[in-house]
C-alpha cells in the first residue's frame, strides 16, 4: 500500500504542480534511487572541473525520468546535498549526458541547460 501511494504520488509530482507539495523531498529521493532503474551516471571523476555539481545519475521509474544531482555549496563541500528533478524529457537526458549539441559546453552548463528546471516542488 506505501508504495502504491509513493507511486501515485511519483507520478503526480512529475507530471502536475499542483499536486507537487504532496511528498517530502526525502521521502521522493528515496523511493527514486531505490526503485528507479539506472539509465546512467556522471561520476564526480568526470565533474571535476565543476565547483558544484558533484554526481548525477537518471532513474527511470514507471515511464518517467528522473535525475538525483549531488550539489555542493562550495569546493570544500565534501559531501553535498542531493536534489531529485522530475519529468525530464529522454532527449535533454541524453543532450546533457552526451553533450552531442553544445560542443564545449561543462556538464555543469549542460545540467542548466537541460536539467535543472526540471527540479520537483517536493516540501
Amino acid at each position: 500500500m506505501k508504495n502504491l501511494l509513493f507511486s501515485i504520488g511519483f507520478i503526480l509530482i512529475a507530471s502536475t504542480p499542483l499536486f507537487a507539495q504532496s511528498t517530502s523531498c526525502t521521502e521522493l529521493l528515496n523511493y527514486v534511487e531505490r526503485n528507479g532503474r539506472s539509465k546512467g551516471s556522471v561520476s564526480s571523476l568526470s565533474l571535476y572541473d565543476s565547483s558544484w555539481l558533484s554526481e548525477v545519475e537518471a532513474y527511470t521509474i514507471e515511464g518517467n525520468l528522473a535525475v538525483v544531482a549531488t550539489i555542493t555549496k562550495n569546493e570544500y563541500d565534501m559531501y553535498g546535498k542531493k536534489y531529485v528533478f522530475c519529468g525530464i524529457p529522454s532527449s535533454n537526458w541524453d543532450a546533457f549526458y552526451y553533450g552531442t549539441y553544445d560542443y564545449g559546453l561543462s556538464y555543469g552548463e549542460r545540467f542548466h541547460k537541460y536539467i535543472f528546471d526540471y527540479v520537483c516542488e517536493c516540501y
